[in-house]
């Protein structure tokens, strides 16, 4: 039987997400050297995808290209021809698949 709280921490989960409520327990496992270095490897991920997304803001020059108000947008600038179709077909199923896990998460939690 699920209560208010199990509900709303299966709720803060799937908003939070789990790759941020596993950095504590990676530096239990890990230790701090390895623990440490892991959080720094994925913090240097993170900031090279980051520009690599604010790189995509304006194609084909970041300062005076022309402006890319969707990912999609952007994805057909570049990569041009169909490839924006399929990415929108990858991009439209991988967020229907995390909005059936989200729903199923918290219908389970509430029930």
């Amino acid at each position: 039987m699920g209560t208010i709280w199990t509900a709303s921490a299966h709720i803060i989960t799937a908003v939070i997400g789990a790759g941020v409520l596993t950095l504590p327990w990676v530096m239990a496992q890990l230790g701090w050297i390895l623990g440490v270095s892991y959080i720094i490897i994925i913090s240097v991920v993170t900031l090279y995808t980051s520009n690599l997304l604010a790189d995509c803001y304006r194609t084909p020059d970041p300062v005076t290209g022309k402006r890319n108000r969707t990912y999609m947008e952007a994805v057909k600038n570049i990569l041009g021809g169909k490839m924006h179709v399929i990415c929108g077909i990858v991009q439209y199923a991988n967020l229907g698949g995390a909005a059936i896990g989200y729903t199923i998460t918290t219908s389970i939690s509430v029930v």
